[in-house]
């Protein structure tokens, strides 16, 4: 056997043994980071948009358009941090990270904005956010349709 064919065996043997030594990130931790999140990206986008674009919390409440702009707004905001970074500052604050469930690097920025979406869709059934709960390797019903996975990281 030739060395470049016992290293390439071994550089796969390591591959997967990172692979499996993976440590999800609990429910608990999901959650709060999701508050963090909100709190801190999604409550000033609408601050902005109810203050500073419209006149007040009147013509916000009566908007159809303004509260879609904020959720878009805080969509794309999320994408964006997720596919360059793998975290959001929730994410940061709890040492958790979003990344591809079979390769464990970061997400592209389309497929982070897809998940997002799926987030909301889930959502909506409280099914799909409680699925953590029940299996093994803690994802969530859009964390299943994006083909990701919430590690723990240590730093």
């Amino acid at each position: 056997m030739r060395f470049r064919d016992i290293k390439k065996q071994k550089n796969k043997k390591q591959k997967e043994k990172t692979l499996t030594d993976v440590k999800y990130a609990t429910f608990t931790d999901r959650i709060k980071a999701l508050i963090t999140d909100l709190f801190m990206i999604y409550i000033p986008i609408l601050y902005i948009i109810t203050y500073l674009v419209l006149d007040g919390k009147d013509e916000f409440q009566s908007s159809q358009l303004a509260p879609l702009v904020a959720v878009s707004l805080y969509g794309l905001v999320y994408a964006l941090l997720v596919s360059k970074f793998g975290q959001t500052p929730g994410k940061k604050a709890y040492l958790i990270k979003i990344v591809d469930s079979k390769t464990q690097e970061n997400i592209s920025f389309i497929r982070a904005f897809y998940r997002f979406t799926a987030f909301l869709l889930s959502a909506t059934s409280l099914l799909g956010l409680l699925l953590p709960l029940f299996r093994a390797d803690k994802k969530a019903l859009h964390d299943i349709m994006a083909n990701t996975a919430v590690i723990a990281i240590n730093e």
